[in-house]
């Protein structure tokens, strides 16, 4: 009688382990975790052998059931944490690529969020910078002495859609690495990006390195080469008023 890979000895336990540590870190709804792409991934790690073809097939189905390309990446990575082995960016490469093939399998449908970054749309960060000059004004003081821009240019031409859909996601991550929460931040078009930030005499330095860090979380995932190099990284000065700011996210769009 043929075996499944859940009868594989030990799979069952890293399996465990693996959603465990899943659920506790990054996975957003427990119920929907498992998939049977799970188990074939399990076994492969378990042996030793490369999981790239049960990868691809989970970041399908990762997909299908509306999960983000960053939360299903972090979800993989959580099982070569929990058992302290180094990430292997093939098997990280064929999730971006099989969730990108499901992604594109999908009913095209509107959202105000981007479901590759996880990040919200334009219009969110309009509304914010709304919020912002009239919290300025409320204050006595102006948005352009409080606030700036941090805006993220990655875009390359002629890319894959799976290249450009993980390339995505990386960014996505990666801002959630180096601003974390209380930043709005939105994508403006493919492969630009806009952080609203206090302006500090930090704001620079920060700056350089969110740089660094895209590059280098490139380098790891295997996406260099969808990443423009050099990295533009640039800090944009807020305008007087409130309608000149949703112009200048509007031109920065184009």
């Amino acid at each position: 009688m043929t075996r499944s890979h859940a009868d594989v000895p030990g799979a069952s336990d890293l399996r465990e382990h693996w959603r465990s540590a899943s659920i506790a870190d990054v996975w957003l709804r427990p119920g929907d975790w498992y998939h049977p792409a799970v188990d074939a991934i399990v076994e492969a790690v378990e042996a030793g052998r490369g999981p790239s073809a049960a990868a691809q097939r989970l970041g399908a189905a990762r997909a299908a059931s509306g999960v983000g390309m960053s939360e299903a990446l972090d979800d993989l990575m959580c099982l070569y944490r929990a058992f302290d082995r180094p990430v292997d960016p093939e098997a990280l490469r064929a999730l971006a690529v099989g969730w990108a093939e499901g992604r594109e399998a999908l009913p095209a449908h509107a959202t105000v969020r981007d479901p590759a970054t996880g990040l919200p749309t334009s219009e969110y960060l309009s509304e914010r910078l709304r919020e912002t000059y009239g919290r300025a004004e409320r204050a006595g003081t102006t948005a352009t002495a409080t606030s700036c821009l941090v805006v993220l240019d990655v875009a390359l031409d002629d890319l894959s859609p799976w290249r450009r859909m993980a390339r995505s996601a990386t960014v996505g991550r990666t801002l959630d690495q180096v601003f974390g929460e209380g930043h709005p931040m939105a994508v403006i078009t493919d492969g630009l990006y806009a952080i609203l930030c206090e302006r500090t005499d930090d704001t620079a330095q920060l700056a350089a390195t969110l740089r660094r860090v895209i590059e280098r979380n490139g380098e790891i995932l295997g996406l260099a080469t969808a990443i423009r190099r050099p990295t533009r990284v640039w800090v944009e000065t807020l305008p007087a008023a409130y309608p000149e700011a949703a112009e200048l996210v509007a031109q920065l769009g184009r």
